[in-house]
Parts: C-alpha cells; sequence; structure tokens
C-alpha cells in the first residue's frame, strides 16, 4: 500500500516537530510549512492525500487558505482538517463552513488526531483503506491488475491500467496533462504533452466497452477527473 502525503501547514514549530515524528511513525511522508501562500502552492505541486491546516499561519489565516483552496479546481476535494485554539461554536461552524472536513481544537491527543486522519482518508480515499479500488460500478484489483465494471473483466494496456489507479487514488480531483505525466511516466520522462490525451482516448474506450455511464471527466482548461457526469 502506498504511504500516504501529508501536508501539514503549522506555524508552531514544537507542535509541528511533534506531529511529524508521530505522523511518519504512522507511516505518512509529511512535508511541512508555516507559510499559508507556500501551503496553497505546495497542495497544487504535491498533491497531498490530506491537509492539516492550523488557524493561525504566516501570510495568510487558515480560513483564507482553507477557502483558496476549496475554489481552485485542482485542491477543491482535498481533504482538508483544520487545528486551532480557537473552540467557541461560532469558529467551529466557521470552519466547517469554509471547507474543512473536520475540526480538531487544541490541545489535542496525537493519536486521537492520526485516528481522524485516518478516518477521514477512509471516507474520501477509500483506495487507502484496501486493494482493490472502488468508484461506482468500476473495480481495480491492485494486487491482481484486473479491472472489472459491472461485474465484467475489462481489458486495458499498462500505462491505462497506471492511469485508472491514480484516478481511483483520487476520486473527484481534477489532474493537468502535466499533473498526469509526472504521476504516470515519472518527473524526468520525455514525453509530449499530447501523449496524455492518447492514453486518456484509450483508457475511455475500454471503461465504456461494457456501457454504463461515462467515468472519465474533461474540464476544459483544467484537465482529466475520475467523476461521473449526470
Amino acid at each position: 500500500m502506498p504511504r500516504k502525503q501529508l501536508l501539514l501547514l503549522e506555524d508552531d514549530p514544537a507542535m509541528a516537530q511533534l506531529l511529524r515524528w508521530h505522523f511518519e511513525r504512522e507511516e505518512f511522508d509529511v512535508t511541512q510549512t508555516p507559510s499559508g501562500e507556500e501551503g496553497l502552492m505546495l497542495a497544487a505541486e504535491d498533491n497531498p492525500d490530506i491537509v492539516l491546516l492550523d488557524w493561525m499561519l504566516e501570510e495568510l489565516s487558515g480560513i483564507e487558505v482553507c477557502r483558496r483552496l476549496r475554489r481552485n479546481a485542482e485542491t477543491a476535494n482535498l481533504p482538508i482538517i483544520m487545528l486551532t485554539a480557537r473552540g467557541e461554536e461560532a469558529d467551529r461552524v466557521r470552519g466547517l463552513e469554509t471547507g474543512a472536513d473536520d475540526y480538531v481544537t487544541k490541545p489535542f491527543s496525537p493519536l486521537e488526531l492520526i485516528a481522524r486522519v485516518n478516518a477521514v482518508l477512509r471516507r474520501v480515499r477509500p483506495a487507502l483503506a484496501g486493494a482493490t479500488l472502488r468508484y461506482a460500478d468500476l473495480e481495480l484489483d491492485t494486487a491482481n491488475h484486473k479491472v472489472r465494471r459491472a461485474g465484467g473483466s475489462i481489458v486495458m494496456g499498462p500505462t491505462e491500467f497506471k492511469i485508472l489507479r491514480h484516478f481511483l487514488e483520487h476520486p473527484g480531483r481534477v489532474f493537468s496533462r502535466e499533473r498526469l505525466l509526472d504521476a504516470v511516466w515519472g518527473s524526468d520522462a520525455e514525453i509530449e504533452i499530447r501523449t496524455v490525451d492518447v492514453h486518456i482516448r484509450r483508457l475511455r474506450q475500454a471503461l465504456n466497452s461494457r456501457g454504463g455511464k461515462e467515468l472519465i471527466r474533461t474540464v476544459r482548461a483544467a484537465g482529466y477527473a475520475l467523476d461521473a457526469e449526470d
């Protein structure tokens, strides 16, 4: 199972060090910054699985960072847990209404926070909970490299399999062609950007071979997402 990628936006060095230690012990890869502006950049560039977001940050507040993440197509579905000493009901409501998936007040137990992070990930990224990834009527068996839709087997090439797995690990997230190149072929690969379109077309043909709704959505000027259209 892949290591989970956590982006930690925390301006207290002692708290950041404590959380990094606990999460790395639980096999998370942790990237940390005290800066709201840098956090926005890292969220867009590094494609983390989840963000831990302190309310009080350098340059931008956590609330504003959360708001901007939700407005950006590439990070709109990124799981966010807010961390704050502000425990009033109005503050919790404001954090959740801004787009946070959960809200944890300080002081808190690191073990409870880890449990909350895993609970959010199980809900929004079920791919991290087991070897079989599912979305709508689609199933991908990571161990045996098999794909099924509506109970029937689907044949596809290894590159299409990798793209589909990446989509299933991030359902609903929009990925640019450049981001897909990095994720599937690697950042050092010398491949034309339009190659992504070719493989997306092949993936669609494979997925649609048994009928059903279109599962790969094209987002104009942004990229592609695994997101069943109505």
